[in-house]
């Protein structure tokens, strides 16, 4: 019998505190694997601290270690991005280096895969231990918008963490547009994907790599590059301020013509240009961000820069 390969993609910056325990508790998983020929791509999107060291530390003793460097900080979309790019196996798992996802998971499912005649596995998290309140609720309504706005369902409670097969990693590849939404690509693509249920472990040491800000502009790349819903929103709210502006234009009319009052004073005036200004601002602001998104497609610039590879 031929031996399945996997693949576990691993995207890392400014990991140095934790991705020596990444690796081994990684490695201490691929040898309970039966009958699986496994490997590890780790991919350095451009870290300051002494991640790329440690890496290129481990990779020299283990040669089923591959790693790709970036030239700078492309971002934890473009490096997973680039770890489903360079892989050729039958199999990924694709999973942060914080361990808040275990490694541990990897057997049951691939177990689950091998069982069910499926091409992915999306983890959706049924408790999110060390996270706060504000960080709980906005990642459940989150999933919930893109799930009402994306053309396909998006299932909630899901980060990256998951397992793709050669059928979806092969079609991936043939995506050409920018600033991918990977979760939501894979998605996308369609197959057969079925959902593993599973508890979220707390960060083991240093920081998140997604403050607020970094939060905010995730979603917003998700919404604007996945869903042209934003638009259709945006011409409902045009039809409704114009109906608006016609419901006070036949008032100040009726009153003029039919019961002798004008309507008095500027306050009125005032608020009424304010509401519509604003609405135009936010339906402007929001065609002016899908041409940035066009502007970025159009220079065709990669979604990422290789400095070097090492083990491949």
């Amino acid at each position: 019998m031929t031996k399945q390969s996997l693949t576990v993609i691993i995207p890392c910056y400014n990991e140095e505190i934790l991705i020596d325990k990444t690796y081994l508790r990684v490695k201490a998983v691929f040898n309970t694997l039966k009958d699986i020929d496994a490997s590890i791509i780790f991919i350095n999107d451009g870290s300051s601290d002494k991640t790329a060291d440690k890496l290129n530390n481990i990779a020299s003793q283990d040669v089923t270690v591959k790693l790709i460097h970036f030239s700078r900080n492309f971002g934890h979309q473009a490096a997973v991005t680039a770890g489903i790019n360079n892989t050729e196996s039958d199999i990924a798992i694709i999973i942060d280096a914080d361990l808040q996802d275990p490694p541990e998971l990897f057997n049951d499912m691939i177990a689950l895969y091998n069982a069910s005649n499926c091409n992915a596995i999306y983890c959706v998290r049924k408790t999110r231990k060390g996270e706060t309140f504000f960080k709980k609720i906005t990642a459940k309504y989150f999933y919930k918008l893109m799930d009402r706005l994306s053309e396909v369902p998006i299932p909630l409670d899901t980060g990256d963490f998951r397992l793709i097969d050669n059928k979806i990693i092969n079609e991936f590849k043939n995506l050409g547009e920018k600033n991918k939404f990977v979760r939501g690509l894979i998605s996308w693509i369609g197959f057969v994907q079925i959902p593993f249920y599973y508890e979220r472990d707390e960060r083991l040491a240093g920081e998140t790599k997604y403050p607020f800000k970094k939060m905010i502009r995730f979603a917003l790349n998700g919404i604007l590059y996945f869903s042209k819903k934003p638009l259709k929103l945006a011409i409902q709210l045009g039809l409704i301020s114009t109906f608006i502006a016609m419901a006070l234009l036949f008032y100040i009319l009726y009153g003029y013509f039919f019961s002798g009052q004008t309507v008095t004073g500027w306050a009125s005036t005032l608020t009424i240009v304010v509401f519509f200004g604003g609405i135009q601002l936010l339906t402007i602001g929001l065609v002016a961000q899908y041409i940035a998104n066009i502007f970025d497609e159009v220079k065709g610039r990669p979604d990422y820069i290789i400095a070097n590879k090492v083990n491949f």
